[in-house]
């Protein structure tokens, strides 16, 4: 073989190699972009919409301006339970808020905000991060075309506000109540009216009359959303949201667009979104309960009665979804994660923590 046609070939075997890692390699968007980030969320609803701000600053930030999100709070492009169909159908880049409300997409979106007699924060963080709920998360996401991670947790949520006290199960009987996902499932089955408001038309439908009582978050929330100026009948511990995680979703396409650096920013920004979220919560809940208090509003627990029911209930809700595999497979991994976490932590953390508050008053 001669020296120009050794060139020849080795020059076109250089193309050849070079159009094949061409094709191999993922086409990234080059420069800077601007994603749209729509949210569940009211503009200022406190912790809920901190936590999605958060999530798109710190992306902002960790891009070096790469990556700029625009964050749109419910209402400013689409509704609150417009988000889903938003991202989607490509109309938006992002959504941020709570996968129970899209339950009617799938109904194993709810593992991943809170279903009753569920998992506390530390519980479902033990889950999602090594017991294979993230896996699932994803595999959910990729039915619907999305790529999420959960950005933010309220930690427990409380019982809620009435107009009058509960003293049995027969008071939830024709009760027009507030609640989301399956634990408002759950409360239907002991006869409550339940409706699924988005949390910036909670406040008008209390004061209004058009519902008798709400859950919402907790007592720093819920102060700043002024309940206690319509009712002073609060509940402390709820059994429909022990731990509700908030969800960061990317649209796939767009995710998939990225480069793996911004894929790897975006994880990490909700995660770190998800811990510092959670702190917010519980570091003003306690402060906030007090000031509730001093203001006349009465802290109150369910009697036993009601729990038993609210259990009843909440694993009829379950056995209704078993017929769907992937609910299935979910449902048992949580479980399981769920019994061996708290198995540890009541010895652990439960014993120390009572001890500690009886010796140290």
């Amino acid at each position: 073989m001669d020296r120009r046609s050794f060139l020849t070939k080795a020059a076109l075997g250089g193309v050849t190699a070079a159009a094949a890692a061409s094709l191999a390699a993922p086409m990234y968007a080059q420069g800077k972009r601007t994603l749209t980030l729509v949210t569940t969320w009211g503009r200022g609803l406190a912790g809920v919409h901190d936590a999605a701000q958060r999530t798109a600053d710190t992306i902002t930030a960790m891009t070096d301006g790469q990556l700029t999100i625009d964050l749109k709070a419910a209402g400013e492009l689409v509704g609150a339970f417009e988000v889903f169909d938003a991202v989607t159908s490509g109309q938006a880049d992002m959504y941020h808020g709570a996968d129970y409300y899209f339950v009617g997409q799938h109904p194993a979106y709810a593992f991943f905000t809170g279903v009753p007699m569920g998992m506390t924060a530390q519980e479902l963080a033990n889950w999602y991060y090594h017991g294979g709920g993230m896996e699932f998360h994803d595999e959910l996401g990729k039915i619907f075309g999305l790529k999420s991670f959960e950005a933010g947790n309220t930690g427990a949520q409380a019982g809620g506000w009435f107009r009058k006290e509960i003293t049995g199960p027969e008071d939830f009987n024709g009760l027009k109540f507030r609640m989301p996902g399956l634990g408002g499932k759950a409360l239907g089955k002991l006869g409550a009216s339940v409706q699924n408001l988005p949390g910036g038309e909670v406040y008008q439908a209390l004061s209004s009359g058009a519902i008798d009582g709400t859950e919402w978050i907790g007592p720093w929330a819920d102060e700043k959303a002024g309940f206690q100026e319509i009712t002073k009948f609060y509940y402390t511990a709820g059994f429909h949201e022990p731990g509700s995680g908030l969800t960061l979703a990317t649209n796939r396409d767009v995710f998939d667009g990225l480069t793996p650096s911004q894929q790897k920013i975006i994880e990490i920004a909700a995660g770190e979104a998800n811990q510092w979220n959670l702190a917010q919560f519980l570091a003003n809940n306690s402060a906030a309960l007090t000031r509730l208090q001093a203001a006349g509003v009465k802290t109150l627990k369910f009697p036993d009665s009601v729990w038993d029911a609210f259990a009843k209930a909440s694993n009829e809700v379950h056995q209704e979804n078993m017929g769907d595999e992937l609910y299935k497979r979910v449902y048992d991994s949580f479980l399981a994660s769920m019994k061996s976490s708290s198995a540890w932590i009541k010895l652990s953390d439960g014993d120390y923590t009572a001890e500690r508050d009886r010796t140290i008053g």
